[in-house]
This record gives structure tokens, C-alpha cells and sequence, in this order.
């Protein structure tokens, strides 16, 4: 797990690795374990490293005999069958690194080769006798690619605030991209809310000759097929032999792992495998909000930890966390993402990073599976109703005639809200404190199961995630799979309501909500925050204070929320 960064130079004589050197030290905390800078003529790449897998000898680029480098962030979960594949075992490996098997099967597929790879992944690969340069990203957009296009060239980095950093650009707020920020709650598509940069697509990739882009090619995240005919308990056989499987690989590791347990169905499935199958001491992290109304599975996950003879960590979440780090939090989120779990995330990979490099998660399980509420209502009307609000095209999909009605609702989420949502909190959130997140529902052999189950084994009467339900059932019966859960809430209404007065005079004087927003719909948010416009008020809170880094151009300032909204305010 990494950071990476490169400048592709369309004139010989423009400097490059100057450039790429800030870039890289602007992305430090991907990388605490060592970086480095390697210049190619007109190419620099850079690299920062969290050392995971090959402690010694993986640090990159990764060179193969004909001077074909590789620079790579995340986990190719496969590495060892790969090696192990005739195509691939007569390659002379120089490392024990998962990332240096892309060079062989890169030489044999060209810009196919992503589609060998379990894992999370963006990759870049350079041919030095070709000049060609290939970026790509795992279908399900696990791991974040940005770039931008300039007169100068094509820079990418595996955060904005790298391409920012680089002195190329100066930041500029795509005011087209606002409004649609704060009602979806991200960007969506290739689109980022800064003028000009874009992001790869899940499963995204782009081949550069020259310094600019000559090819672009999407594979789709789920598959064209609608569901396949299979019994219950076959069902079952065969989603105990693959969730196995994924978890095994997701635990190749040369450090500890630890699991983030909500109580939920999703991360006890993990858990109840785990159990059996980890030999090594295994470490789960719980976050809680200790007086407040919102209810959590701390209990619940305690007694499961317990049960599976691990570590157990309660994280306390409080008012006084909320009013100290949210101004640190939508600083780093140079992509911003208007979703309160964020943090919650954000202490738990803090805590969870003081002993250990890697945690799971349990991400996917939902959309894989079936399990939102909103998959059980009728589903063609759901499904005009999110077209008509989101209405990005599904550039990385596949609209089949042989999906189900649900199966297009999985799809939409799971190019839309799972990798500009869900999956880029958790890249942020720890890779903010040197911490990986795997998650291993997120594999491409238990998505391509799931997504085909038949509609019955998804959802029977209020029941989403039948069959994953019915095996944890039968697995660990202690985790309560078919009990109602209310769900994880952050309880940012009732912060927000403690101090709703000052805050509403404090956000509406904004810079960034006066250039956006009607003053009166901003006092309004806050005139009843716990309540039905709580959700709003967090928007406008969030942005306020992103905003007062991004587009006030103060991104070292420190200080709680008051202090940020107050110096913003005194300009």
C-alpha cells in the first residue's frame, strides 16, 4: 500500500523531477516507511511506501530486464498463483514484492494486463523503449488516480493535493461541480469538484505516448450476466468456499491485521472466518458515541470478539472529537465526500494505526449482496427516481438487458456511491494515518457470485442479504443475522444542534456558502439540525470548512471548528 505520483513531459526540456518531488512530499502519510524519486527522461515517477508485503526488497519502481518500471498502490492479492501460472513462472523475480508480477503479465496483455489481477490496485507502467505509459485502476475503484492534462503535460497522483502541490496548477473550484457536490454528496463520474482534474474510473485505463493521452479502455465492474440458476444450499456451499478463499488471500501479509467490527452482518461474516482460519492474534476495533441518542453494536460486537478469542477495542466517539478534528478531516479530504461516517473512520484508523499497518473492512457487502433498504422497496420506480438524481452515466457498467430490476440498482451503486462514497472514505480516512484497508467482499470472485445470485436468495420479504444472513446464521448464530439493526449513525445532528445559533451566523457569513448559496436556505439547515435538515446543516458545515482550505487556499491552519469558521469570517 502506497502513494504514487508522475509527470509525463510533453518537451524534453521541461524539468520534471522537481515536480514530482513535491508531489510526493505532499502525499507523506500514504507512505511513512520511504520514498523515491526516479527520473526517465521526459517520465518521473514517484513513490512513497507503506511496507506490507516484502519488507526488504519491494520498494519501488520495480524494474523488469528491459527497463520497464512499475510503481503501484495497493495489493495484488494473487501475486503467488500469478507466479506460480506457466505464463508467468520463467520470469526472473528480483523482489518477493505482489506488484512485480504486473511487469510479465503487463509484456504478454499490454493495457489487458489489470484483468489477470485480484486486488486493489492503481498502477502505473512505464516502457522506456516504447515510450508508451499505462495508468489503470481495479474495477471497483479501490484505490483513487487523479490527473490532470496541462500545456506542459499529463501529471497523476494518487491524491489531489499532490497535483495541487506540484506548482503546475493553482487550485480552481468548479463551480458547476458545487451544487452537485453537496446534493449527491461526492463528484461523480470522471469529474472532481477543481477545474481540470479528473479522476481514472473504476477499472479505468489510459495509455500515454508523448505526454498525452492515445487510448482509453473501461472494464466493466459487474458482470453482463443477469442471475445464474442455483439452489439454496448450493448457494451456500459455494459462498462459504469463496468468502473463505478471499479472506485467505486478503490476509497475505508480512505484518498483523486487525478487523474493524461493527456488529453488523457484514464485518462478523469476516470475523466468523477469521476465527477459524487466522492463525495469528487478531485485533477488532469498534467506535461507539457514548451519550447520545444514536444506538451501536458496541455490545454486541464485544461479546463477538470475545467469542473469537481476539483483541477487542472500543473506540469512544464524542462531541469533543467532532469540534477538534472535523476541520483536520475536510482539510485532508482534497476530494470531499459529505458522508458523517467519515468520522468515526477517521479515529478508528488513528487508534488502529498506533499498533498495526493493516485492518479489514467490510465494505461492499451491501451492494454485492442486496443489503440497502431501499433494494426492498419496488425497484423499477426506485430506479427512475436515482437515475433522475444522480444521472451520471454509467461509464464503467454495463447496461444489460439480462439484469434484474435489482441488479441494476446493485450496479448503479456499485459504480457511483461504493467507490466515490464509500470506498474513497476508508482510502482517505487511513491512508491519512499510514494504515491499509483491505476488504474482501471486494473481490472479484465473491462480486461476480453475488451480483448473479438470484433475486429470491437476496432479499425474502423485509430481508436483505438472504443468503449471507443464512450462512453467518449458521456460522456464528451469536451475531443475530436476521435481528433488526437500526444501522450506523453518526450523530451529527445532535452536535450540530448543541451550538445551532452560533453556527448558523458562522457558516451563512462563509465565503464559500456566500458565493453558493442563499443565505436564507443556509439559516434554515440550521434552525432544526436534529431534526429532518440535520443532514443539510452538515453539508453546509462540511463545506464551510473545506472550503476555507481549498478555496481560501489556508490549508495549514489549525484549530476546532469555531476557530476555523471565525478566522475565515475576519478574512
Amino acid at each position: 500500500m502506497c502513494g504514487i505520483a508522475g509527470f509525463y513531459a510533453i518537451d524534453e526540456t521541461t524539468p520534471t523531477e522537481p515536480v514530482v518531488r513535491k508531489m510526493v512530499a505532499a502525499i507523506a502519510t500514504r507512505g511513512p516507511d520511504g520514498s523515491k524519486i526516479s527520473p526517465h527522461g521526459r517520465v518521473t515517477l514517484g513513490h512513497r511506501r507503506l511496507a506490507v508485503i516484502d519488507l526488504t526488497t519491494g520498494d519501488q519502481p520495480i524494474y523488469s530486464a528491459d527497463n520497464t518500471a512499475v510503481v503501484a498502490n495497493g495489493e495484488i492479492y494473487n501475486y503467488i498463483e500469478l507466479k506460480q501460472d506457466p505464463e508467468n513462472a520463467d520470469y526472473p523475480y528480483l523482489t518477493q514484492s505482489d506488484c512485480e508480477v504486473i511487469l510479465p503479465i503487463h509484456a504478454r496483455h499490454g493495457r489487458n494486463f489489470a484483468n489477470t489481477l485480484r486486488g486493489m490496485f492503481a498502477a502505473c507502467i512505464f516502457d522506456q523503449r516504447s515510450g508508451v505509459l499505462t495508468l489503470a485502476r481495479d474495477q471497483f475503484g479501490m484505490k483513487p488516480l487523479y490527473y490532470i492534462e496541462t500545456a506542459q503535460g499529463f501529471l497523476f497522483a494518487s491524491e489531489i493535493k499532490a497535483l495541487l502541490a506540484s506548482g503546475v496548477i493553482s487550485p480552481a473550484i468548479d463551480k458547476s461541480q458545487v451544487h452537485s457536490f453537496i446534493e449527491h454528496h461526492f463528484t461523480l463520474g470522471q469529474s472532481t469538484v477543481f477545474d481540470g482534474i479528473r479522476r481514472l474510473l473504476p477499472g479505468e485505463t489510459l495509455e500515454l505516448r508523448d505526454g498525452r493521452i492515445f487510448d482509453r479502455q473501461v472494464r466493466p465492474t459487474v458482470p453482463r450476466e443477469g442471475p445464474r440458476s442455483i439452489s439454496q444450499d448450493a448457494a451456500l456451499g459455494q459462498l462459504d468456499s469463496i468468502l473463505r478463499d478471499s479472506i485467505a488471500v486478503h490476509c497475505r501479509s508480512d505484518v498483523p491485521i486487525g478487523l474493524f467490527l461493527s456488529g453488523g452482518v457484514d464485518s462478523s461474516c469476516l470475523l466468523s472466518v477469521l476465527a477459524q482460519d487466522y492463525r495469528e492474534r487478531l485485533t477488532t476495533f469498534t467506535v461507539g458515541f457514548p451519550d447520545t441518542a444514536v444506538s451501536d453494536e458496541r455490545e454486541l460486537a464485544a461479546r463477538l470478539s470475545r467469542s473469537a478469542e481476539a483483541e477487542h477495542v472500543e473506540v469512544p466517539y464524542s462531541s469533543d472529537d467532532f469540534w477538534s478534528t472535523l476541520p483536520r478531516i475536510a482539510r485532508y479530504f482534497d476530494d470531499p465526500l459529505i458522508d458523517p461516517a467519515i468520522l468515526p473512520t477517521w479515529k478508528l484508523a488513528r487508534i488502529a494505526a498506533q499498533d498495526l499497518k493493516v485492518v479489514l473492512s467490510g465494505e461492499g457487502g451491501d451492494e454485492i449482496f442486496a443489503g440497502y433498504g431501499r433494494y426492498r422497496r419496488p425497484w423499477l420506480r426506485r430506479l427512475k427516481r436515482l437515475m433522475g438524481r444522480r444521472g451520471a452515466p454509467l461509464e464503467n457498467s454495463t447496461d444489460s438487458p439480462e439484469h434484474t430490476e435489482l441488479q441494476r440498482l446493485q450496479a448503479r451503486d456499485m459504480v457511483d456511491w461504493l467507490p466515490h462514497g464509500l470506498l474513497s472514505k476508508l482510502d482517505k480516512c487511513l491512508m491519512a494515518h499510514g494504515l491499509e484497508g483491505r476488504t474482501p467482499f471486494l473481490d472479484t470472485r465473491v462480486a461476480d457470485f453475488g451480483f448473479r445470485l438470484p433475486d429470491r436468495l437476496k432479499i425474502q420479504g423485509q430481508d436483505g442479504k438472504w443468503l449471507l444472513k443464512t450462512w453467518l446464521q449458521n456460522r456464528m448464530p451469536e451475531a443475530q443475522p436476521f435481528t433488526h439493526k437500526r444501522g450506523f449513525t453518526v450523530p451529527v445532528g445532535e452536535w450540530i444542534a448543541s451550538e445551532s445559533s452560533a453556527l448558523a451566523d458562522l457558516v451563512t457569513r462563509q465565503p464559500g456558502i456566500r458565493e453558493y448559496f442563499p443565505s436564507d436556505t443556509v439559516r434554515a439547515a440550521f434552525a432544526n439540525p436534529s431534526g429532518k435538515s440535520g443532514f443539510l446543516a452538515w453539508s453546509f458545515l462540511f463545506f464551510a470548512l473545506w472550503h476555507y482550505s481549498y478555496g481560501l487556499a489556508r490549508p495549514n491552519s489549525d484549530g476546532n471548528v469555531f476557530d476555523i469558521l471565525s478566522d475565515a469570517v475576519r478574512g
